[in-house]
């Protein structure tokens, strides 16, 4: 009886993940009917409009108070609506990504997305070498690849799978096609990175996803975990470490920024500080997305919210 039960519970899941999946990739086919720059305003207004009425925009708020006690509840609100719009925007522009990146490095003519760190870029295809990049969830960070890929260089990627399956089986494959080799976040995907590296070849990393077990650092001022994963990797390899982000511009246009090689911190005996090095990531990140708060998503539960309120109500 108890297997019976389980099993009506496993297949209403799956069906329940199934529609779920069904309603997103009919409204992506949808928007794919319309200009691009139409879909992307309405992509945003749409975000703005259902995000406020998901249990996620009292995490949003939340967090929102606690990296920025000095602004008003009104300026809170701003950038969470911000937030709300450029989570939308990135759905729509899923469906025109490839249209979108117009960036031609050997071409003057100014598009949709300008570039800055060319020289950087020619740097590293013209002198192959391990390296590391890393980005936060800021504007579209999906474009960073692209452009990569737009200069010969061909980065590997680790990346968390959504957790709907039918939703992360077709993301997988778009990014794929668009973005290289991927490396799904998993126990094992240190081993494959560190095959790239060893093997002469880039990686990428978001620095700014939850992590429950990794190193203690700070976060806008507050204890947070991070994934000790690139800081480790460096140590192993001694390679150097690139920050790149994107920015959204008006009128639906982008910047991608790629920064000079990072300096690694490193002990009184020359070794690579894995906790400062963990450290110095979220410090980057933080500058960003105190520069640009509207463009990272602050519903994520990077300081692990729900289990604090969790513990105090028990």
């Amino acid at each position: 009886m108890r297997r019976l039960i389980t099993r009506a519970v496993l297949a209403l899941r799956n069906f329940e993940q199934w529609l779920v999946a069904q309603l997103v990739f009919g409204l992506l086919n949808v928007l794919k009917l319309f200009p691009a720059d139409g879909a992307m305003n309405f992509a945003d207004r749409f975000g703005r409009f259902v995000g406020p009425k998901t249990g996620r925009h009292q995490l949003m708020l939340t967090n929102l108070r606690n990296a920025f006690p000095e602004k008003s509840e009104a300026e809170l609100t701003v950038i969470a609506m911000d937030s709300w719009g450029n989570m939308g925007r990135m759905a729509a522009e899923y469906v025109f990504l490839d249209r979108l990146f117009d960036f031609d490095p050997f071409s003057d003519k100014v598009g949709r997305v300008e570039v800055e760190g060319v020289p950087i870029f020619i740097d590293l295809y013209e002198n192959r070498r391990p390296f590391i990049v890393f980005t936060g969830h800021t504007g579209n960070f999906e474009m960073l690849p692209v452009a990569g890929a737009a200069f010969g260089i061909e980065v590997t990627v680790l990346f968390r799978p959504p957790n709907n399956p039918y939703i992360a089986e077709k993301v997988f494959e778009f990014r794929r096609a668009r973005m290289g080799n991927l490396v799904p976040s998993h126990a094992g995907s240190s081993f494959s990175l560190a095959r790239k590296l060893d093997a002469g070849e880039p990686v990428g990393v978001l620095v700014d996803q939850k992590y429950r077990k990794g190193l203690s650092t700070s976060f806008f001022g507050r204890p947070v975990h991070t994934n000790p994963l690139l800081a480790k990797l460096v140590r192993q390899f001694d390679c150097e470490v690139y920050p790149a982000r994107c920015i959204r511009l008006p009128d639906n246009r982008f910047r991608l920024e790629l920064e000079p090689a990072m300096e690694i911190p490193r002990r009184p005996d020359g070794a690579i500080d894995v906790d400062a090095t963990a450290q110095k990531l979220n410090d980057k990140v933080e500058q960003w997305v105190r520069e640009y708060p509207g463009q990272w998503l602050w519903y994520h539960d990077r300081w692990d919210i729900k289990k604090t309120v969790k513990t105090v109500k028990a």
